[in-house]
């Protein structure tokens, strides 16, 4: 757990001064939050035709192992796409478990419904989401998924700051993606650890995994979560190779 530790040393760092962002382009609902001092990447298609390559590599099976993901669990697929999780989950929860897949796109939502109905997933449920909220149901949820798709959240310290109620007590957010650059679809696990810190999660578990094209990345809720206008923005200091606070 070297990069756990060195990631809440990060956290501690002093940042510079930012000019004001433009919220023109903004939803009137995050204008409370601060905006991401970073790229947000683009969306990208989730295509179906890439599920057999990714199970030849044990992908969903090792990240359902690391999540500890039980049969009865109550879990939620965010960003849920053509559905790769979704269907692995509601196999691996069981009838007695349930697994809520959201997405923005209500095309894609459409799309996975008849892939439901079609594989009659009977504990699967779907939800449309916005940009700055997945609109998840408090005290729900015993994991959360985020697979591939975090670096594309317009809105990330509105997004996560209304995930949080979601979790169960002993609830999870699961985080599998790349470290790279966000304008490059990942994100630099400083700084994922940054952002969640700042609106009430804290890092539990982190893994390099080939197998995943990534890594893994754990986090549970602190005690409590911070008001809105408490939030401090982080960003990526490229010439140190750090994360930092607004």
């Amino acid at each position: 757990m070297r990069r756990a530790a060195i990631v809440m040393t990060v956290l501690a760092l002093a940042g510079c001064k930012w000019a004001e962002p433009d919220d023109s382009s903004r939803p009137e609902t995050a204008l409370e939050f601060p905006q991401a001092h970073r790229p947000v990447s683009d969306i990208a298609g989730n295509r179906f035709s890439n599920e057999t390559q990714r199970d030849s590599v044990g992908e969903a099976a090792k990240v359902m192992d690391l999540a500890e993901i039980k049969p009865g669990m109550t879990v939620a697929d965010i960003g849920a796409g053509e559905g790769y999780y979704t269907v692995r989950l509601a196999e691996k929860v069981g009838r007695r478990g349930r697994v809520l897949a959201s997405d923005i796109d209500r095309s894609v939502i459409d799309r996975l419904g008849q892939r439901i109905e079609r594989e009659r997933l009977d504990n699967v449920s779907l939800k449309l989401g916005t940009p700055d909220d997945p609109k998840l149901p408090e005290n729900s949820f015993d994991r959360v998924f985020l697979v591939h798709m975090y670096h594309e959240v317009q809105e990330p310290y509105a997004f996560l700051w209304r995930l949080w109620p979601s979790l169960r007590e002993d609830g999870r957010v699961i985080v599998v993606d790349v470290d790279r650059p966000t304008s490059n679809h990942g994100i630099d696990p400083l700084l994922l650890s940054c952002e969640f810190e700042r609106v009430g999660f804290k890092l539990d578990a982190f893994k390099d995994a080939p197998e995943l094209a990534g890594y893994y990345a754990q986090f549970k809720r602190a005690a409590t979560r911070p008001e809105p206008s408490e939030i401090k923005s982080c960003r990526r200091d490229t010439a140190a190779g750090t994360a930092a606070t607004q």
